[in-house]
């Protein structure tokens, strides 16, 4: 499954006329000991995308996100949901938002069916067997539908919390590192779980830990630090404009040291000496790879093949966080 085949830039994705899924203003918040764990965060999340909202430990996510879904109070500022304040209109707000936790807080003695079923009434939904099947199908859980949750592996379990927060029919789902602690298959599973909860119109917002995830199923990255919005952008956006290439050449025979003819140009040696790696700007006027190249050969340098490698999405995020320290 491909990124650049599943998203979408967040104009084509949410409708003009409608308010956006999320609407954040001004959002503060400070506790008692004076720790500030928000500072003044502005954020618009269309409708139909998937939001990925990285940051280190304590950076803030998971304040965010309770305060959006209304289990912590803002010391400052305004949150809506599809248009509704969720302070003045928490009923509102609340019904139209799915929270899946990084905990495993699933009741265990209960049955799978069970759970989606009481989740459904605790938000006033009518009982609905062919809408809770419609979910436990999708998530691959209806062989296991009469099954105790303390049963299921981890992975399962996982799933079921994504269920659970679904059965209430939300239209914004809030999922907090939605894959952590399972395996590397069972990942992608829950990737392609995701790509068709938006597919079927959910709006979807999840932190993660895993620069990977992001890259594949985000359209837009939020990057949060020390409390701070750092930026948001789209995800090629971001990656073509803070990103660099490296050209990377490799060598007939090792090198030991760069000759002096090319000491002007950026070049590092790598590989034991058998790769020469040039950085450069994608948007700079020149790049300087004709240059580089000439100047291999007027010197003597062989090489035999050559390729350029695009930063990484995890490099770029790992130096942000660096300058804002």
């Amino acid at each position: 499954m491909s990124s650049h085949s599943t998203t979408r830039s967040a104009a084509a994705i949410g409708d003009r006329g409608a308010p956006p899924a999320i609407a954040v203003r001004g959002l503060c918040k400070t506790y008692a000991s004076g720790f500030e764990a928000l500072k003044n965060i502005d954020l618009e999340i269309c409708s139909g995308e998937i939001f990925a909202l990285l940051g280190p430990n304590g950076a803030g996510k998971t304040t965010l996100i309770s305060i959006i879904c209304g289990l912590v109070n803002p010391s400052a500022g305004s949150v809506l949901a599809a248009g509704h304040d969720i302070a003045r209109e928490y009923r509102a707000a609340r019904a139209l938002i799915g929270l899946v936790p990084q905990e495993l807080t699933t009741d265990a003695f209960e049955s799978v069916r069970a759970t989606l079923a009481f989740s459904r009434g605790l938000f006033g939904k009518p009982p609905d067997p062919a809408y809770v099947e419609k979910v436990l199908r999708e998530l691959t859980l209806w062989d296991k539908r009469d099954d105790r949750i303390m049963t299921l592996s981890g992975g399962m379990k996982r799933r079921v919390l994504i269920a659970k927060a679904l059965a209430h029919e939300p239209r914004i789902l809030f999922l907090d590192e939605p894959t952590a602690g399972v395996d590397v298959e069972l990942r992608h599973e829950m990737w392609q779980v995701v790509q068709d909860l938006r597919e079927s119109g959910v709006t979807v917002i999840l932190t993660t830990h895993y620069i990977e995830e992001a890259e594949e199923m985000a359209d837009r990255i939020g990057i949060i630090n020390n409390g701070e919005l750092v930026l948001v952008e789209d995800k090629h956006a971001l990656i073509a404009k803070l990103g660099r290439k490296q050209l990377i050449v490799h060598l007939n025979d090792a090198l030991h040291a760069l000759p002096g003819a090319l000491a002007q140009h950026d070049l590092t040696l790598a590989a034991d000496g058998r790769e020469l790696v040039y950085d450069y700007d994608t948007h700079g006027e020149r790049t300087g790879i004709t240059s580089v190249l000439q100047d291999l050969r007027d010197a003597g340098v062989r090489f035999n093949d050559l390729h350029t490698r695009q930063t990484s999405l995890e490099e770029i995020f790992v130096n942000l966080v660096r300058e804002r320290r």
